[in-house]
């Protein structure tokens, strides 16, 4: 009987005849000190990187017959030092390039250096940026400055570096795990949901083959107070901790990243798959929800400390990147078009003996601020998708109706004296319509009149401003060639404290952008029972309204609500005009969801539609089953889907 002391034994030798091989295939003038597997990628070490750096074709044969990601790293006793470096740096990078830091990772040999303009670091294909390499042997990663000033962006970098060792001690534990031999040859595939199956919210499901197990989405319901309908079921028997090869993070949103920190404070020491925008996205939105949950003496169920231990266990992958979660499943993200990063996962498993992509919250149609959820696969079984607004009556309005409708309601309550107050969540949908705002107070169909950002929007607009490569074509076009950006338009302003809310209530006619988008907590609830009473003024819903929440109460016209004034309790009227602009939605309605499985390319022979209430899936799946001939399900929380 093999024990688990042989079996890791087994895998150890296997993993060093690897190493060996590798090593035989490259030139010997290369000085080659060591190979070591940092998470999905295989590092060279060298003593010569600049023979390597100079023979891309031998680096780039190595990686396509090992089906590995290769990336090659100086020997540290060959990198310059540190302070000499960084001024040859400042000498090669033309001045144009506007850097403003540079920062040393002793750890994995890497430079980072911070400019306005990434571009003109990099240079012309990559010149500059490997004649830096060349030159101080570390390995330069180039990123953005912030447009906007963002403190969550300069405390992420500043964690990373600061705690490097930390980071590479889990990269190498993670990379032993994904590169290990495979032991059993099987290829049952299995899906479990543990949330947000036949429901919105808690999204969370757990991908298993023999081989691996895979947690895509660890979301919170955040219209709930009961753990038992907040959290997803962990207490599922197929879920075990300890058993998670990875975890997956489609987007930012709380209900699909909310209690991913709470992995690691349970014991998770993983990688966590995600996109650079999403890293920064969900990071605010987790700091926030425990900050408020904390002041509203609510459960709070992970801790500053567990974040920052997700941030050191995140492995960043842009869009199109190929990436080894395990020996038997392959990762490709997506655009989907739902907020900035959001993703479709694409899982190829088992050497493409089948491929699932998860399109957990997409938009099927072109936004101002996002392009369109991606049609176009190399191969495709089965496809896991929302069905948030699958109902028969779900037909959004057209996105130009929308913002026509907007702009009216902004121009008459303005001009009656009111003011437009606008709750929404800090992500997606306010950054949508800073960019339609924008454009129509430069075509002067916009009045004239302030437009406040207040609570998380601020914030989440700086990240947004510091990825333009994950914006809409349109609004590429409009930073880069036109020279306007419309996050840095004159006519937002940021609120920073009580006393300027106060000014904003008294004061002249305004529009306000203010977290939460559901009345749950946050500012928005506050300027609410401020404006309530006034018939002057006007609240736009621009999102969905959970069950239960307060948002849906006033969006279905309650003319009162209970207050708490002074410790007292009072009833609340509720005069001012209420809107619901449904267009701006970052989901797909039934008929775009029916399009795109018409557009996709390959058909897949399968769907699962998930993220929906009951009734709207088993609508959508009704459609989508008559129209397309093409087997369809509607599992249940705890329910289990078996593939091929």
């Amino acid at each position: 009987m093999n024990t688990g002391k042989e079996k890791r034994f087994s895998r150890e030798l296997a993993i060093d005849q690897l190493k060996a091989d590798l090593i035989s295939e490259l030139p010997p003038n290369a000085q080659v000190s060591k190979v070591v597997f940092e998470g999905p990628f295989v590092v060279i070490y060298s003593l010569n990187p600049t023979v390597l750096m100079e023979n891309g074709d031998i680096v780039k044969s190595l990686a396509k017959s090992l089906r590995k990601r290769i990336v090659i790293r100086s020997d540290v006793s060959v990198r310059r030092a540190k302070d000499e470096a960084a001024a040859r740096i400042l000498e090669i990078v033309p001045e144009n390039a506007e850097i403003t830091n540079v920062l040393f990772d002793d750890e994995l040999g890497e430079v980072v250096i911070e400019a306005k303009k990434p571009g003109a670091v990099i240079g012309r294909s990559g010149t500059t940026l490997r004649e830096i390499a060349r030159d101080i042997s570390w390995r330069p990663r180039v990123v953005r400055s912030p447009p906007i000033q963002s403190h969550l962006i300069n405390s992420i970098r500043k964690t990373l570096t600061n705690k490097s060792e930390v980071r590479k001690h889990a990269l190498l534990n993670i990379g032993k795990r994904i590169h290990r031999p495979k032991v059993i040859e099987d290829d049952y595939i299995r899906l479990t949901g543990l949330g947000g199956f036949s429901e919105v919210g808690r999204s969370c499901m757990l991908l298993e083959t023999v081989e691996t197990k895979i947690l895509i989405d660890c979301g919170i319901n955040v219209g709930s107070r009961e753990p038992n309908q907040m959290f997803p079921h962990f207490n599922a028997s197929e879920f075990d901790i300890a058993d998670i090869d990875a975890v997956l993070i489609t987007h930012a949103h709380l209900d699909h990243s909310g209690l991913l920190p709470f992995l690691f404070k349970w014991g998770y020491r993983g990688p966590v798959y995600a996109n650079d925008a999403t890293l920064s996205l969900m990071t605010l939105l987790q700091k926030d929800y425990i900050e408020v949950a904390g002041r509203e003496n609510k459960l709070v169920p992970y801790s500053q400390r567990d974040i920052k231990r997700m941030i050191l266990h995140t492995i960043a992958r842009r869009y199109g990147e190929v990436t080894d979660l395990s020996n038997d499943v392959r990762l490709t993200m997506t655009p989907a078009g739902h907020i900035l990063g959001s993703s479709i996962m694409h899982m190829h498993i088992g050497d493409g003996k089948y491929n699932i992509a998860i399109a957990n919250d997409f938009k099927a149609r072109r936004s101002r601020l996002l392009d369109r959820a991606n049609t176009k696969f190399p191969r495709l079984e089965a496809m896991i998708m929302e069905s948030t607004y699958g109902g028969p009556r779900d037909i959004m309005p057209k996105r130009n109706d929308a913002e026509i409708q907007l702009v009216k309601i902004i121009n008459q309550t303005v001009r009656r004296g009111g003011k437009v107050l606008i709750p929404s969540l800090a992500v997606g949908r306010p950054q949508e319509l800073m960019v339609v705002l924008t454009n129509y107070y430069r075509k002067r169909q916009l009045v004239d009149v302030p437009i406040y950002l207040d609570g998380l929007i601020a914030e989440a607009t700086a990240i947004h401003s510091c990825h333009p490569e994950y914006l809409s074509s349109y609004l590429q076009d409009q930073i880069f060639n036109e020279g306007h950006n419309p996050f840095l338009s004159e006519i937002f302003q940021t609120v920073d404290n009580q006393s300027e809310r106060q000014s904003i209530l008294t004061g002249k006619p305004v529009v306000i952008m203010a977290t939460s988008g559901m009345l749950t907590g946050g500012n928005s609830v506050e300027y609410f029972k401020e404006l309530a009473t006034d018939p002057r003024n006007s609240i736009v819903f621009v999102s969905y309204q959970a069950e239960g929440t307060l948002g849906r109460r006033i969006a279905s016209g309650v003319k009162e609500i209970r207050s708490i004034e002074d410790g007292r309790m009072k009833m609340l009227p509720v005069k001012m005009e209420i809107h619901q602009v449904d267009g701006f939605s970052g989901h797909s309605d039934k008929n775009e969801i029916m399009n795109y499985f018409r557009e996709l390319s390959p058909k897949p022979e399968r769907i699962v539609l998930i993220h929906g209430q009951r009734k709207n899936s088993q609508s959508l799946a009704q459609a989508l089953s008559k129209r397309f001939h093409v087997k369809v399900d509607v599992p249940q929380n705890l329910e289990t889907l078996r593939f091929n």
